[in-house]
């Protein structure tokens, strides 16, 4: 099955690039392109494709706008990764709570650039590592507030595996940690992204860190 790509960046270079990335794999292919904010919702609400590849410093609307907006249209099909330096914490902290699927530095390799669009048009969500990073740095001087009460709500299996996905840790990596089966670790996490209200591990990571359940240093 072919995962339709749109890149949207103002620079035509980084677009060229990232096209020339994304079609060395012959399942993907762009299937179009934005200069902008405003011409990037409207080019993906036409052509509907499975990922957009979103840049957040773009010129009449930036990346998180119209991530939001993208995914806030009836019967959305596409999934967005957002493409960034993240030079300060505050983007960092509005990307992640603006619905986008998968978090990627610029700095990626172009294997780990593939990776992401496959995961995530796969419905999964992907954090790049120092991205997370970045989240505990960002959470790490907050006063620990108290957990909410839904937390009581998870089973102890349940909570250590919230507390692995918020380090960062793929479910091949949490399965060798605990020592069971990938398969008991994805049903786990189905488990408490649906008993917490979640959409995908990227707001698990957000809540965790955000509810004190997880603090920078903790295991």
């Amino acid at each position: 099955m072919t995962i339709k790509v749109v890149v949207v960046d103002d620079a035509q270079m980084v677009r060229v690039g990232l096209r020339m990335i994304v079609e060395t794999e012959p399942e993907l292919t762009v299937v179009g392109e934005a200069a902008d904010g405003v011409e990037a919702v409207s080019v993906i609400r036409r052509l509907r494709p499975d990922v957009a590849l979103v840049d957040i410093a773009m010129p009449r609307q930036d990346g998180l706008a119209t991530t939001r907006a993208v995914l806030a249209a009836p019967g959305n099909p596409t999934r967005v990764i957002v493409l960034t330096t993240f030079d300060t914490d505050e983007n960092l902290y509005q990307a992640l709570r603006s619905g986008a699927s998968g978090f990627l530095l610029k700095v990626s390799s172009p294997e780990h650039l593939i990776t992401a669009i496959r995961v995530v048009a796969a419905g999964e969500a992907l954090l790049d590592p120092a991205v997370t990073t970045r989240v505990i740095s960002a959470f790490a001087t907050r006063p620990a507030p108290q957990p909410p009460p839904e937390i009581a709500d998870l089973t102890p299996r349940e909570e250590q595996v919230l507390r692995l996905v918020a380090r960062g840790l793929s479910n091949a990596e949490i399965a060798a940690e605990l020592s069971v089966g990938e398969a008991t670790v994805k049903t786990h996490v189905a488990r408490v992204l649906m008993k917490l209200g979640l959409r995908d591990r990227v707001q698990a990571v957000v809540y965790a860190y955000e509810t004190g359940l997880v603090r920078a240093g903790s295991t």
